[in-house]
Order: structure tokens, then C-alpha cells, then sequence
């Protein structure tokens, strides 16, 4: 499924609209890009390339947008500053909610991103985060 190009990104919503629990497909599309900029911040520069040269524009687009001058991740967050991190991003306040919609998009990307970028993904990010990307 591995593709950089524009194309149709319709079932992706759908299936991020029914796995994370969503109303509808515009809810999806704003929780995509929450998780997508969420986990941008959260990846090594390296590993977010090699993530983003597997995704559809939009969604490279989404996860490549959030840039910061002087940035140190923090390898030791736990899930649930993460999920805040990503409920905020997705303009809500409920972490417990965001663990819905952030499991149905890391899915959908590990479709995109195949075994050997989904493993550098995980290995990438802070350990609880990993296991939330390995169980998705």
C-alpha cells in the first residue's frame, strides 16, 4: 500500500471515523491531523522522512507541518502526555477518548508504512508510545 502521491484518501477516513469511535468523516480528518503532528514531534528526524516518503501527501504533509527550531523529545513521555498532546491537537480535552482515534490512525499508517518503517517507528518513539504504535 506503500505510495507518495496525492490520490484518494476516502476509505482511510472511514476507517479511521469507525475504528476511533468518530461521528463523522470530518471528525476523522481533524483527529488524523492531531495524531499525524502528535507524532511528528514525537519521531527522529530520520525515521519521520522515512515515515512520511511512505504516506500520501496529505498525510506527509500533516506529519512533516509541525517544525520547531530547538526541539528535545522526550524519550521517557509516558502514553498518556502523549494522548493529552494529541486530544489538545485534535481540539478536545479528553485523553481517554484519544486513545480511539490514535489507535485507528496508527493502524491505517502502519498499512502505509510496511514491517521495516513500522519497526524503526516504533523503536523511534518514547517506549509507552511505541507499544501504543506496536498495538495498533
Amino acid at each position: 500500500m506503500s505510495q507518495s502521491n496525492g490520490g484518494d484518501l476516502s476509505n482511510y477516513y472511514q476507517q479511521i471515523e469507525e475504528n476511533g469511535r468518530l461521528q463523522t468523516t470530518e471528525i476523522a480528518q481533524q483527529w488524523s491531523t492531531a495524531v499525524l503532528r502528535a507524532l511528528g514531534t514525537n519521531l527522529d528526524g530520520r525515521t519521520k522522512k522515512r515515515l512520511a516518503k511512505t504516506l500520501p501527501d496529505e498525510l506527509a504533509f500533516d506529519l512533516k507541518r509541525k517544525f520547531w527550531l530547538l526541539h528535545f523529545r522526550d524519550k521517557n513521555k509516558p502514553r498518556d502526555a502523549f494522548l493529552k498532546e494529541v486530544a489538545r491537537m485534535g481540539g478536545n480535552t479528553d485523553a481517554k477518548f484519544a486513545l480511539f482515534p490514535t489507535r485507528a490512525v496508527f493502524h491505517e499508517l502502519k498499512g502505509y508504512a510496511g514491517k521495516e518503517v513500522s519497526d524503526d517507528v516504533a523503536e523511534s518513539l518514547p517506549i509507552e508510545v511505541g507499544e501504543l504504535w506496536q498495538k495498533a
